[in-house]
């Protein structure tokens, strides 16, 4: 090519193969598979989110774990009280405590498995 010549024109087309297609929701795992922004954010949204309800759930216990004796503190009618031959006090932070927190445990796990499931739809959606 010589100076004076202008830049050959090159026109690229598409073969008129098979199109890729992809499926709905291939763009949302695609981005947190490589880990663009929009996968960063939406993971971030996820983690934000599961991290709100654990500490609504710690809280919730500190609160009520934390009443308890201050209760027993302040009305010492209650510390007196007897239910089947013990203590109310005994019977509620040595016993009943525990069923409480097993059922808190299986609802905080049924909360954060349907905020995964939420997520994961909005994956497949996007």
């Amino acid at each position: 090519m010589t100076g004076d010549e202008p830049p050959k024109r090159v026109r690229v087309q598409r073969s008129a193969g098979r199109a890729t297609r992809l499926r709905p929701g291939a763009g949302g795992r695609r981005d947190l598979h490589e880990q663009t922004q929009l996968g960063d954010l939406m993971i971030r949204s996820l983690m934000r989110v599961q991290l709100h309800l654990a500490i609504r759930v710690c809280a919730l216990f500190g609160v009520l774990l934390g009443a308890l004796p201050l209760v027993f503190a302040f009305v010492p009618q209650v510390r007196s009280l007897n239910v089947a031959g013990l203590p109310l006090p005994w019977l509620l932070l040595g016993v009943l405590v525990y069923p409480g927190l097993v059922a808190g445990a299986v609802l905080y796990v049924r909360q954060a498995e349907r905020n995964e499931h939420e997520f994961e739809d909005l994956v497949d959606r996007s």
